[in-house]
């Protein structure tokens, strides 16, 4: 097994009297695909919040590649290489898709200003396009590069907001309910997506309500409930965990 690139330690978070996450430990080895699941309010969506930096942590560590990014921004933990998508995607409707995808590789803070001062500007923006044409035509939208992104399918726009995403060279990519409100084509498309990416050296943890779809593709899957993490490991040990089992409906996964 691979070191790890995430190490989420004792992770908390509390809103007014709800403990929402509730010391939640786990690790995402470099290279795999690692699932997340539970029932609804099982404090998923919360863990990736806090591991993103959109929530600030009431207490715990959250280690990637060895640091402690748990007081850094969200902007610093994407410059670092932590990216992620939402399960509502956040495209611009009113721009067209190569546009979006154009907005995911500027430059941040002043290393637009650096460009213009050494007159490499127009080079950066000419190397910017290359990498947007490169992904949308790995992502099959090249075709819908001048659109806009607001006559995209539901389908689609997952597939913008990953592009997007993929923009900013991650190292570790968090997909958010990727497969909701997608059609079964576009799914089967998104789940060949992430095997090219994990097969391309990046590592993906990824929140999804389709738990057969999770146990299938992940090589781990994280089992929380109640803002715990009850299990953690392979898919074939994690589906027959007794404890996971109860905690969804009739006590079945």
């Amino acid at each position: 097994m691979s070191e790890p690139v995430l190490r989420v330690e004792d992770l908390k978070k509390s809103f007014g009297g709800l403990l929402a996450v509730d010391g939640a430990t786990f690790e995402v080895e470099e290279g795999s695909i690692v699932g997340l699941i539970g029932p609804n309010g099982a404090g998923k969506s919360t863990t990736f919040n806090l591991i993103t930096g959109f929530y600030e942590a009431d207490d715990g560590r959250v280690e990637f590649r060895g640091e402690n990014v748990v007081d850094r921004s969200p902007e610093e933990r994407a410059k670092r290489g932590m990216v992620r998508t939402f399960q509502i995607t956040r495209e611009l409707t009113g721009m067209k898709v190569d546009q979006n995808m154009r907005l995911g590789g500027q430059d941040h803070d002043g290393e637009k200003v650096i460009h213009a001062l050494a007159g490499t500007a127009d080079d950066r923006e000419r190397e910017i396009g290359s990498e947007a044409e490169a992904i949308l035509k790995q992502l099959e939208l090249w075709d819908l590069r001048d659109e806009y992104a607001g006559n995209l399918s539901g389908g689609q726009r997952k597939l913008l907001e990953l592009g997007r995403a993929l923009m900013a060279d991650p190292d570790l990519l968090l997909l958010d309910e990727p497969m909701a409100g997608v059609n079964p084509n576009l799914t089967d498309e998104i789940i060949d997506m992430i095997y090219e990416l994990c097969e391309q050296g990046l590592t993906l943890l990824i929140v999804e309500h389709d738990v057969d779809m999770i146990m299938n593709i992940s090589d781990k899957v994280i089992g929380m409930h109640q803002g715990r993490v009850l299990v953690s490991g392979p898919p074939s040990v994690v589906q027959e965990d007794d404890d996971l089992l109860e905690a969804y409906f009739g006590g079945e996964v």
